[in-house]
């Protein structure tokens, strides 16, 4: 029976990434073999959760449609850490960190409810191409529009550049396409790693040690790549030296589907607004630290960013609910018109999906 649950987990490029229809239908067999047994309850079983909605591609129904995905929560077992669940569901650390300020990273407990913040506010951008916000670690691909299609939007963590070597911002485009790339580390790398006592090769060839995984894309600034890596649990943080980190299954993914020459826009904008069925709403994160310390905790961005995405309805936004949510930087969306839901209450709202077998 055990060996059913996992098979009809997920399934996908790797394990532990794509929900399975048949999670229901497993659930209540489970849940028979449970009463037939005399069992009144499975501990670790999740059998009264609904299937994970999807974490990576969204519909755009229209151009007011800023906001995208719902936010989730699974129950934690004594093995599990936040990372596992970040990569499980297609988040980075630091996001999946922020949105749960109360739980250790590494040991969350047997039965603690994490919060799965896999809804998105679309960053201030033209809808085209690639957009990489600096400020929440993810990245936002648009691809071309097909006759009759309907816009959609792919999204996934990243991880890049920290403190010092700081990812540029500003607009490029792909210029090479690599697969199984061979890495040369620049010499103001090999520098910083002879200082620690670890001396680079001149050129690492591709491979299990190589850091930039199995596929990288190269950006019209040439000393910056889009690659995968061989530390999938430093996605989502600031540990590069400037390029562009994705979990392997995610650009292997990017790669099979974003052309050379397609636009990349980097942007760096840690306060989003923007709309859904009429009510407005923030996603605020905790500023990079080189703004953090110029702005001095002002929150003058996080009010212009509001202003200009609410408009002629700047008057219903509730102004004490944007502050604490900036204040906050948990990272989910929150509605801020007049009247609306706040942040426990989405939290306490939220589906349960199930905890997903070990990957």
């Amino acid at each position: 029976m055990l060996r059913l649950l996992k098979e009809r987990g997920r399934f996908g490029p790797v394990p532990g990434r794509r929900p399975i229809a048949a999670w229901p239908a497993t659930a209540a067999l489970l849940l028979a073999a449970s009463m037939l047994t005399g069992c009144a309850t499975m501990p670790g079983f999740d059998l009264f959760a609904r299937e994970p909605l999807p974490d990576d591609r969204f519909l755009l129904p229209d151009e007011n449609t800023a906001v995208i995905g719902a936010v989730q929560y699974a129950v934690a077992r004594h093995e599990d850490t936040l990372p596992d669940f970040a990569r499980r569901y297609g988040l980075g650390h630091d996001e999946i960190v922020a949105a749960n300020p109360s739980v250790d990273p590494w040991l969350p407990g047997s039965g603690t409810r994490v919060v799965l913040p896999t809804q998105f506010v679309l960053p201030d951008t033209p809808r085209k191409g690639l957009v990489l916000n600096l400020a929440t670690l993810r990245l936002f691909y648009y691809p071309d529009v097909e006759d009759g299609a309907m816009p959609a939007v792919v999204t996934h963590p990243i991880g890049i550049g920290r403190e010092g070597w700081r990812t540029p911002v500003g607009r490029m485009r792909i210029t090479q396409k690599i697969e199984n790339p061979s890495w040369t580390p620049p010499a103001s790398v090999r520098r910083e790693h002879a200082k620690q006592g670890d001396k680079l090769p001149a050129v690492v060839p591709p491979g299990p040690d190589n850091p930039l995984g199995a596929h990288a894309m190269r950006l019209s600034r040439p000393s910056y790549l889009l690659h995968g890596t061989n530390k999938p649990y430093g996605v989502g943080m600031r540990v590069s030296h400037g390029c562009v980190r994705l979990y392997p299954e995610d650009i292997a993914e990017l790669f099979g589907e974003v052309d050379v020459n397609a636009t990349v826009r980097i942007v760096n904008q840690p306060y989003l607004a923007g709309w859904r069925d009429g009510v407005l709403y923030l996603e605020a994160h905790a500023p990079l630290s080189e703004d953090a310390r110029r702005w001095k905790g002002s929150l003058k961005p996080m009010e212009k960013v509001v202003k200009a995405a609410a408009g002629d309805a700047v008057d219903s936004v509730d102004w004490d609910k944007a502050r604490a949510v900036a204040e906050q930087a948990r990272g989910i969306p929150v509605p801020i018109s007049a009247g609306t839901p706040d942040l426990d209450r989405i939290i306490a709202d939220a589906r349960r999906v199930p905890r997903m077998p070990p990957r």
